[in-house]
């Protein structure tokens, strides 16, 4: 009985009344258009802010298809301004839903995409093709950050499989942990080798999106839609998963093949973001929190909401990027860090007081 109230309207128990249900699908419903409308804005607010100054209303008309900007102007937004901004939003996107995955999946309200070791695997793949001099090469820095970034999660994964570590949430997570400090030890060993490249290694650490285009959006967006699609897909197992092993297990789900999609889709999406924009920190804690501090849903509606609200969220802290000290530009880490730091902090302080 203690789980009762979490899993009503699954389709584990026979369903919601239908008074809840309509409340549950009118809440859903203004919390999608809310979301909507916030990454709407935010690209607006995207699109405008530069040197250039360009009125949001001919802004407006332009991404209707009318509009009265000038051919420069049209050319500023569709080959500068759009392209950082949808990668921004795809890549916000992407962090969100994966942090939400992994705090269902690992029943951890700190959990984060980082969480399996693709961060530090992504940046020991990004740091040696740098020290190689190939990363100018098409392809190459992005490949090697997301394949490094899946390698990490697969040796974490590769590490709780044994049946000595006993398959559980915990060895993997523990796993992850030992994955990390390894992969971030060898990244730290190859940059003292090879400290002319410490700019460009830093440069890729802290966040990048001021060298992107069309390229990159392309090159993200395939699997950043597969990996949002299948977790998407799997909003009610998260709200199984959630429950923990034990009673996920009674209630006839099979907890080491769903985790594992899980981790599967939500280290795609992590790893195609941090191949087209490197680390970008704290995205996917912040933003899946404040979904459920706001709505006090549950994973079938965090799910969605936090890919709407993680695109929002990084796009206007780029436009902060690019604004706080212009003409210079801040790394997009520097600002999602500042913001992310007090809100870890304000979730551990909540996490602690709950247990």
């Amino acid at each position: 009985m203690k789980h009762a109230s979490r899993l009503e309207g699954t389709h584990l128990v026979g369903g919601p009344s239908r008074p809840s249900a309509a409340r549950a699908r009118r809440r859903a419903a203004r919390w999608t258009l809310i979301g909507l409308v916030t990454l709407f804005v935010a690209v607006v607010i995207g699109l405008f802010a530069g040197a250039v100054r360009i009125s949001p209303l001919g802004i407006i008309g332009w991404m209707l298809g009318g509009g009265s900007l000038t051919e420069q102007q049209k050319a500023i937004v569709a080959e500068l301004r759009l392209p950082r901004v949808l990668l921004a939003g795809l890549v916000g996107a992407a962090l969100s839903v994966s942090g939400c995955a992994y705090q269902a999946a690992f029943r951890n309200p700190l959990a984060d995409p980082y969480l399996l070791g693709s961060a530090a695997g992504a940046g020991l793949g990004a740091t040696i093709v740098i020290v190689l001099g190939v990363a100018d090469a098409p392809l190459a820095l992005p490949a090697a950050a997301f394949l490094g970034a899946l390698g990490g999660v697969g040796l974490a994964y590769a590490m709780a499989s044994t049946k000595a570590a006993g398959r559980t949430s915990t060895s993997l997570l523990l796993g992850g942990v030992a994955v990390a400090s390894f992969l971030t030890a060898l990244q730290t060993y190859v940059q003292q080798r090879n400290t002319d490249d410490l700019r460009a290694v830093y440069a890729f650490i802290l966040g990048r999106l001021g060298t992107s285009g069309w390229h990159e959006v392309w090159l993200a967006l395939p699997w950043v839609a597969l990996a949002c699609a299948v977790l998407l897909a799997s909003r009610r197992l998260l709200e199984v998963l959630s429950l923990g092993d034990l009673e996920a297990a009674s209630l006839g789900a099979h907890v080491a093949r769903d985790r594992a999609i899980v981790v599967i889709a939500a280290s795609l999406a992590t790893a195609a973001a941090v191949a087209v924009a490197g680390l970008i920190g704290f995205v996917g804690l912040i933003v899946p929190h404040a979904v459920r501090m706001a709505t006090g849903a549950s994973n079938r509606l965090v799910v969605g909401l936090s890919i709407l609200f993680g695109a929002a969220f990084l796009i206007l802290c780029d436009v902060l990027a690019r604004t706080v000290v212009a003409p210079g530009e801040l790394p997009i880490g520097v600002i999602t860090a500042l913001i992310g730091a007090p809100f870890f902090a304000l979730v551990l302080r909540r996490s602690g007081g709950a247990r």
